[in-house]
């Protein structure tokens, strides 16, 4: 067995972040909301396919969430700007838990319909694309500015192993007592999620001066315009997003016509959590002196498990790529974010915190799209061959662009710009 031994950090013990009690609380609200999050991908597919056998209308389903999440991202991120971010939270929380509890109301009543399920899709996109910006600009408002990144991959990596073992309890809980329970369970969630938030307690709200929406979206664009550092990594997002979908449309062809089928590539995508579990516990820690350039570096590594499909390489090979591959991930995602936080002024840190939820959202299905009908045209190792030099060369040129590498640990390019967020008020 082997015992995993929780790092020292200056002045915080072995729990680091999870010390400070606000900081303890939005960490068991996000985590009550993940991994309600992470039970309904299985629960939705096999609730759909009851309503209807076909997987054209599980699509529209799937897209009826996401189209708003992505349409609103920009507009939530205002608002998390506008409003104290808590409530924002909170009242999505309620939205979701509201939807979730109706649904489930009408599967176990058997009067679940298609278009149901479309309006509850659109409307829980609706309520996340509030959500994820509200939640990313709430963190350093709960946490010592020394402990940010201690916070982020404590986020990052309990986000890892709801997504690691939530579709299993969905699955088992499908199998055996229904669909209609699983999203019972996930309304209860929320509801943690809410309970927890309600017990922060912050600094009262100072409301920012009023100003048109139009002016509030322009500024937090020319926020990230005016910072080479954001921009660049944004694009970078958005090429990695992109061919990344290869690895997730092609990965399951190869698993199933060269490495024995599905519980090989179970075996691949249990290998990408235990490193993105290894990245995030790195991350706890490491503290680099220029922390984007490290984490554009790591994230280079993104390219390993495309290559190692390509091959294909054997399924322990595979799991291994794609464990360092994730790792990379994960502990860049964490230095990214921690960057952003203290840096990116707080009065509109989540209107740039939407405008990275967008580039990461907008991309992913237009790859989804794209390989598949590309694999046909030039070949499936081909395809992922390109794809991984797409992921490797973009993060590589970032890594080392000037604007980044300027980027340091305590000091900056610019005046590290954590002033502080508008207080917000507790309820």
């Amino acid at each position: 067995m082997v015992t995993v031994r929780l790092p020292l950090v200056p002045g915080g013990g072995k729990l680091g972040a999870l010390q400070e009690r606000q900081f303890r609380l939005l960490w068991l609200a996000r985590v009550s909301s993940s991994f309600g999050d992470s039970l309904i991908p299985v629960a939705l597919a096999f609730a759909v396919l009851s309503v209807s056998r076909s997987p054209f209308d599980l699509g529209l389903v799937l897209a009826a969430f996401t189209i708003p999440r992505v349409a609103l991202t920009l507009v939530g991120g205002v608002y998390a700007d506008r409003l104290p971010r808590r409530e924002v939270m909170l009242v999505c929380d309620g939205v979701r838990a509201i939807v979730e509890a109706f649904t489930a109301a009408m599967l176990l009543a058997g009067q679940m319909t298609l278009p149901l399920f479309f309006v509850t899709a659109a409307v829980f996109g609706a309520a996340s694309a509030f959500f994820g910006p509200a939640s990313t600009g709430l963190v350093p408002q709960t946490v010592s500015t020394d402990r940010l990144q201690n916070a982020n991959a404590l986020l990052g990596m309990s986000q890892t192993m709801t997504n690691v073992f939530g579709p299993v309890v969905s699955g088992v809980l499908v199998a055996g007592v229904g669909a209609g329970w699983v999203f019972a369970l996930d309304s209860v969630t929320f509801l943690a999620s809410a309970f927890f938030l309600l017990s922060l307690r912050l600094p009262a709200y100072v409301r920012p001066p009023a100003q048109h929406f139009l002016a509030d979206l322009s500024r937090g664009l020319s926020e990230v315009r005016s910072r080479a550092w954001v921009w660049l990594p944004m694009l970078s997002f958005s090429v990695t997003n992109l061919c990344f979908a290869a690895f997730v449309v092609l990965g399951p062809i190869v698993a199933h016509d060269h490495l024995g089928g599905a519980r090989q590539w179970g075996v691949i995508a249990a290998g990408g959590a235990a490193g993105a579990l290894a990245g995030g516990a790195v991350a706890l820690r490491a503290k680099p002196r220029r922390p984007l350039a490290a984490g554009f570096a790591a994230w280079t590594l993104l390219s390993l498990p495309l290559f190692a499909l390509a091959t294909p390489l054997p399924t322990s090979t595979d799991a291994a790529a794609n464990a360092v591959g994730l790792g990379g991930i994960a502990f860049g995602t964490a230095l990214w974010q921690t960057t952003l936080q203290t840096r990116i002024p707080g009065d509109v840190l989540a209107r740039v915190s939407s405008y990275d939820w967008l580039v990461s959202l907008v991309f992913m299905p237009v790859g989804f799209i794209a390989m598949g009908p590309l694999a046909e045209s030039i070949g499936i190792a081909t395809t992922l061959v390109v794809a991984a030099s797409g992921i490797a060369a973009t993060n590589l040129l970032v890594a080392v662009a000037p604007a980044v590498r300027r980027v340091h640990a305590a000091t900056g390019e610019e005046a590290p710009a954590l002033q502080p967020a508008p207080p917000r008020a507790a309820v």
